[in-house]
Parts: C-alpha cells; sequence; structure tokens
C-alpha cells in the first residue's frame, strides 16, 4: 500500500492562511482555545495543530468549530 502524496507549497500555504483565520475569528470572539474546544468537542492538541496549520481539518470538524464560535463557516475560510 503506498503512502498519499505529501501536499505541495501551495496547499500547505493556504492550510495555514485557514489556520491563521480561525485564530483570528476565535480571538475577535473573545473565546480561548479552551472555550472553542469545551463547545465543539474537540480535543486541545488537535485544534492546536488547526490553528497552527500542521492538520487539515475534515468539514464535519470545521462546522463543529463554527458553531462553537457562533459564525457561519464562511467565516473561518475567507
Amino acid at each position: 500500500m503506498s503512502r498519499p502524496t505529501p501536499p505541495d507549497d501551495r496547499v500547505l500555504a493556504r492550510r495555514r492562511q485557514v489556520g491563521a483565520q480561525i485564530c483570528r475569528v476565535r480571538e475577535e470572539h473573545h473565546l480561548t482555545q479552551l472555550d472553542v474546544c469545551g463547545r465543539s468537542g474537540i480535543d486541545v492538541a488537535s485544534y492546536s495543530r488547526i490553528e497552527q496549520g500542521h492538520a487539515s481539518p475534515r468539514l464535519d470538524t470545521l462546522i463543529r468549530i463554527a458553531d462553537a464560535m457562533g459564525v457561519p463557516l464562511a467565516d473561518l475560510v475567507r
């Protein structure tokens, strides 16, 4: 079984941009990572990796994060 091809630099850069946007939205709503994790059921380590751009969240996870922050999903990926 072959390993998946790692994402190229363009994809990694966009992933970091999305993570930074999620962090900005969280801070604009005066929420901590713990607040978002408690409301969404996502563990802190996973959430932190998403904000740092080290992990690529599934759509379901993005929906849970948006709901926890009380914002439209589109606000997280602008």
